[in-house]
């Protein structure tokens, strides 16, 4: 299957590689990296030595205790004695004069362990000086030149773990690259979707550890693309298709495959259509994403995707519906799995003789039956589906107690799962307006009583400005409290009291004759 959306920008990722030896430990004055077949000189030397001299360099390969000789001199003769190369020689045929008694040869990779120098004149011990010569091994798979949308791998060994302190890879443009541990100890790096703008020169850089008289490394490899060809993935497994169903905006989990991988794709097909796009992709060497969709679709996790576990989550609209596929790649392996959602979504719409109720559904293909429910089961509940993925059902106006409450979509699909979806509808408040309420009874009755005493504090008044100076009774001046009494002793033609009274017109008030009597 040929894929062409991915992007494939080239991000940071590095490694350290750390020993368990420390520097106390250490039992080695210096450190060289290699490769297989690269020629090495492995250093000695010393100032120029007269009389007898003998020169040996012993071996002790890794995980052995025991040293091996592999070659010795004396005075200016050379002999081999254990040799494990036939170019291994020492590297100045006049090392007597020069004092270089340096070792050189061409290493297989079986030839990593440590080296020692020993120099002897005669019976005194001059000198030993032991070199760790660590063999580095890199797999490029598959064999260049590497085809559109392959996955380059780089997996790098070094015979001896505990004396580098960290292995990193640049790319071409200079860019550090991601690197992982293997359970045996190789770091391995990778480049998928690789194109022509991913081809270049790769460096391997390796920090020896320890008080080194080199301090760090370099091994360049030349990789190139071929982009008229695309790499076919023909290992592809199929897992079995997930159908389930969740209400509008509520969370859903998309998962994918169970293994890890190195990068995933994820296609959504449009419901109850055969239209497939791309809408996520993701990278977890470049640690790079592209998302291709306005829905709410999301890793679930970014650590577990960083380590090659990928799964999504969605809160998906009644239009996201659909089936979404989860193509997860490892090398040249393909995983692929399917989801196929319903979303369920109701809603009201109010008309002046009733409130209609929708229940509406996507991809109708794995649903099995669709039913309005009323949580009173003895009222009789009707529907109809005016178009396919679309139920209503009338609430009549106004809405009386028997047809209040809750009102249920189930959708059920064709393996059994179920969704339900509620609408509660509520009776209207009741407002009460009328006046016969005793609280409002209660209110009038003390208005009615309040108003005459108010009317008869007005007419004293009134009246005393027309009288000043004296009380008809107690002789008192200006005596705003007048007395009952005095009111009946004043003749009725000279009063100027004011009341109100009642009339038959809704109890509403109006003001006395000014001659008519006061009744108290």
């Amino acid at each position: 299957m040929e894929l062409l959306f991915f992007p494939c920008p080239l991000f940071l990722a590095v490694l350290s590689i750390t020993g368990s030896i420390t520097a106390k430990d250490q039992d080695w004055n210096d450190v060289i990296v290699t490769k297989v077949s690269e020629p090495v000189t492995l250093g000695c030397s010393d100032w120029p030595l007269k009389g007898s001299v003998n020169l040996n360099w012993l071996w002790k390969p890794h995980g052995r205790d025991s040293w091996s000789l592999v070659l010795s001199a004396n005075n200016s003769k050379e002999t081999r004695v254990g040799a494990s190369k036939a170019d291994m020689r020492l590297a100045d045929p006049n090392f007597q004069r020069s004092g270089d008694f340096s070792l050189y040869f061409k290493p297989r990779a079986s030839d990593g362990g440590r080296y020692s120098c020993w120099i002897q004149q005669g019976e005194k011990k001059l000198m030993q000086r032991i070199t760790l010569l660590t063999i580095l091994t890199v797999a490029v798979s598959p064999p260049p030149p590497i085809l559109r949308n392959g996955t380059l791998r780089l997996t790098t060994e070094v015979s001896a773990s505990e004396a580098v302190s960290e292995v990193a890879w640049f790319s071409p443009r200079g860019i550090p690259m991601r690197s992982e541990t293997l359970p045996s100890g190789a770091v391995i790096c990778k480049v998928p979707c690789f194109d022509q703008a991913d081809q270049g020169n790769y460096t391997c850089q390796i920090w020896p550890r320890g008080n080194v008289s080199r301090l760090l490394f370099l091994f360049t490899y030349t990789i190139t693309a071929d982009v008229t060809k695309a790499a076919k993935f023909s290992n592809i497994t199929h897992g079995t298709v997930v159908s389930t169903a969740c209400l509008a905006r509520s969370l859903l989990s998309v998962p994918c495959a169970s293994v890890s991988g190195d990068y995933v794709l994820l296609y959504w097909q449009h419901p109850d259509s055969r239209q497939m796009d791309p809408v996520f992709s993701y990278d977890r060497w470049r640690q790079g994403r592209t998302v291709q969709t306005g829905s709410r679709l999301r890793l679930t996790s970014s650590h577990s995707a960083d380590s090659g576990m990928f799964s999504f989550s969605l809160e998906p609209e009644l239009k996201e519906g659909g089936v979404y596929i989860c193509e997860v790649f490892l090398d040249d392996s393909v995983f692929i799995q399917g989801t196929r959602v319903s979303v369920l979504q109701v809603y009201a719409k109010s008309t002046p003789l009733a409130l209609v109720l929708w229940c509406q559904y996507s991809e109708r293909s794995q649903v099995k039956r669709v039913t309005w429910t009323h949580h009173n089961q003895s009222y009789s509940l009707r529907w109809s589906s005016p178009a396919p993925g679309r139920l209503s059902t009338e609430v009549p106006k106004p809405t009386r107690p028997d047809v209040a409450g809750n009102y249920t979509c189930t959708l059920e699909l064709r393996n059994g799962k179920v969704a339900r979806a509620m609408y509660a509808v509520t009776l209207p408040p009741t407002v009460n307006t009328s006046l016969s309420s005793p609280s409002i009874l209660s209110s009038l009755s003390a208005l009615g009583l309040l108003v005459p005493l108010v009317a008869v504090a007005i007419g004293v008044l009134l009246w005393k400005r027309g009288h000043p100076g004296v009380s008809l009774h107690s002789g008192e001046e200006e005596n705003v409290y007048e007395n009952p009494e005095d009111l009946r002793q004043t003749p009725a033609q000279s009063s100027v009291y004011m009341d109100l009274k009642p009339t038959d017109d809704d109890d509403v008030y109006k003001e006395l004759d000014r001659y008519e009597r006061c009744p108290c």
